[in-house]
């Protein structure tokens, strides 16, 4: 959360999760950049579905299904937070439905995956046995690669697959260090000095996971856009 602005504007940032949303966009834009040819147009689309489908309305789901209180569950109501993630979501369907129709119907399946992790994961269906590590993998960091390459060509490649195997260990990480850090983070009482060398550490994993990701997405996409 931003440390700047009014207590409604830093907690809508908050919920957006901006670091692991900013990776998650970043997966699609690596998935993207495999194919022959680029349709930016494209690019641009598949960032503003998962923005809009992750970052808004994920989150939103999050906060309504958690089983702990965070703090923008409190700073909005449960029909706000509603609202939110179906307005969001509605919006991303929307866009990809557009695409899907129009151009490439192989994302429709990729689409109705991550249709079904948005509510089983963040609102913990089936006794929370998709809220896992290792789906949260799968959904957020497999899944975007092989929609970015989707988006592009209507296909998926054994480099596509690689790839999305490389972003779901990172998602991977991402999550086993965020789960402690974040419980750190929250008790109520003072940390002893050892816990908080621990949590120093989680925040730097933490950071360097999702700033790398983002670089190394930027840095190809800036190489792709100066070889024209």
């Amino acid at each position: 959360m931003p440390r700047f602005g009014p207590a409604r504007f830093r907690l809508m940032v908050g919920l957006l999760f901006l670091p692991y949303t900013g990776m998650v966009i970043a997966y699609t834009v690596l998935g993207a950049l495999l194919a022959p040819r680029v349709a930016w147009d494209r690019v641009a689309a598949l960032a503003l579905v998962y923005f809009l489908g992750l970052g808004i309305g994920a989150h939103a789901l999050d906060a309504l299904g958690s089983k702990g209180v965070k703090p923008w569950g409190r700073a909005f109501s449960r029909a706000r937070l509603r609202a939110l993630a179906a307005g969001s979501l509605t919006l991303a369907y929307a866009i990809g439905l557009y695409y899907i129709v129009r151009h490439v119907p192989w994302l429709a399946p990729v689409a109705v995956l991550e249709g079904f992790f948005v509510f089983a994961y963040n609102l913990e269906w089936f006794g929370g046995r998709f809220h896992t590590d290792g789906w949260f993998a799968f959904s957020w960091g497999l899944l975007p690669v092989l929609a970015g390459e989707l988006m592009q060509t209507n296909q998926v490649s054994a480099a596509g697959l690689l790839l999305g195997a490389g972003a779901a260990l990172l998602s991977r990480v991402e999550i086993t260090a965020s789960r402690p850090y974040k419980a750190l983070k929250r008790r109520p009482d003072p940390l002893a000095p050892e816990e908080r060398d621990v949590l120093v550490r989680y925040e730097t994993v933490l950071r360097s996971v999702s700033l790398g990701v983002l670089l190394l997405a930027l840095g190809l996409l800036l190489g792709r856009l100066w070889a024209g």
